[in-house]
């Protein structure tokens, strides 16, 4: 079982940027690679960003590149995503997941989301 985190959600003016953390834990967490999605509403849940398998070279999905930044804390099991230049279509629910890949049904484990407000 792994048990995972969000905070830093919130509200922010477009062009703005704001930082979200996801703490990660449990009896097996460190077997998992960690990531971020988002769901707006009336849409459905999307892939934002992740560490590949190995663990040393990120993926983004192409409506973030060049202002989002996902790193990570590997001694606290954090994971962040910096999040710069924000627009109004970023707005949405973030959440944090533990698994593989880019894609929805390869994480095994998801936090309860974060609200993320972009205001125009």
């Amino acid at each position: 079982q792994v048990q995972l985190v969000e905070s830093g959600g919130g509200l922010v003016q477009a062009g703005g940027s704001l930082r979200l953390s996801c703490a990660a834990s449990g009896r097996t967490a460190s077997s998992y690679g960690l990531g971020w999605f988002r769901q707006a509403p009336g849409k459905e849940r999307e892939f934002v960003a992740a560490f590949s398998w190995s663990g040393r070279s990120p993926l983004y999905a192409d409506s973030v590149k060049g202002r989002f930044t996902i790193s990570r804390d590997n001694a606290k099991n954090t994971v962040y995503l910096q999040m710069n230049s924000l627009l109004s279509e970023d707005t949405a629910v973030y959440y944090c997941a533990a698994g593989y890949g880019s894609h929805v049904r390869t994480y095994d484990y998801w936090g309860q989301g974060t609200q993320v407000t972009v205001s125009s």
